[in-house]
């Protein structure tokens, strides 16, 4: 953050990201293009996420002031898609705990998404929680694939077949299944090989009945168009695409936070 005017902070939006992975958080203009900036921070996997959250407080300048907006993504698997038309406030942890086993220090939270009429519920760790509400009083926190949704429901209403968008990060891969705009399925995956990925993917083409010659599959995050997997899976299905990232360096999840605001 060299350089980086504090007393203009009210001007920008703030968004932290947390993940097993490591924590980053970005400073953007909402109306400056190439006026944001990325800081990427690594984590104690031995400690719990609040006191890896401490420290990064502690040790970052640029978390001690003020913004136009905050937004905090969580990254978690543990995270279920249902029907805005389902969703009862009252039967949060009910509706979330039927498709996850119960976590001691766990919150439930939720997403409501305009564009999908979907509502997200996902787990965060209790502590971690508070210690936020507490420090960011404002903030808006998200499940890291609700942005991601309301981007490819945007995209998927554009196309004339039904498509999937895989996401691809860290050894894991989320999969969003669109037609024409409805979303049919969210799901996360563990797999850190071509042949995994591979299989996970075919393996939903197969059970949602997609086309193997008219549908589409769009991958983003962590691939290239180098990378083996989107050749092997061309063997199989014909409209296979790569999604660029808009701002190079930046997690896709977040971009796509951003550019939904």
């Amino acid at each position: 953050m060299t350089g980086f005017d504090f007393t203009k902070s009210e001007q920008y939006t703030l968004s932290i990201r947390l993940s097993a992975d490591g924590f980053s958080f970005s400073i953007c203009h909402p109306q400056v293009e190439d006026d944001r900036h990325l800081v990427s921070f690594p984590i104690n996997a031995a400690t719990s996420m609040t006191a890896n959250l401490k420290e990064m407080m502690a040790a970052s300048e640029a978390l001690k002031h003020k913004y136009r907006k905050t937004n905090i993504l969580i990254d978690t698997p543990r995270f279920t898609p249902i029907p805005f038309d389902l969703y009862e406030d009252e039967h949060l942890d009910t509706l979330f705990y039927h498709n996850f086993p119960q976590k001691d220090n766990e919150t439930i939270l939720c997403n409501i998404l305009g564009k999908s009429n979907a509502v997200i519920l996902f787990g965060m760790d209790k502590h971690a929680h508070q210690l936020l509400s507490e420090h960011f009083p404002d903030a808006r926190i998200f499940s890291s694939v609700s942005p991601l949704i309301e981007h490819f429901v945007s995209l998927s209403r554009k196309e004339q077949n039904r498509s999937i968008y895989a996401h691809l990060k860290n050894g894991k891969m989320e999969a969003f299944a669109f037609d024409r705009g409805k979303l049919l399925l969210a799901n996360s995956y563990e797999c850190k090989q071509v042949n995994d990925q591979t299989y996970y993917l075919l393996y939903l083409w197969q059970q949602l009945g997609f086309s193997q010659e008219n549908d589409h599959l769009y991958l983003t995050g962590d691939i290239a168009p180098t990378d083996e997997l989107p050749g092997e899976l061309r063997k199989f299905l014909r409209h296979t695409g790569i999604l660029p990232s808009t701002w190079e360096g930046f997690p896709y999840d977040m971009q796509t936070l951003l550019i939904c605001e």
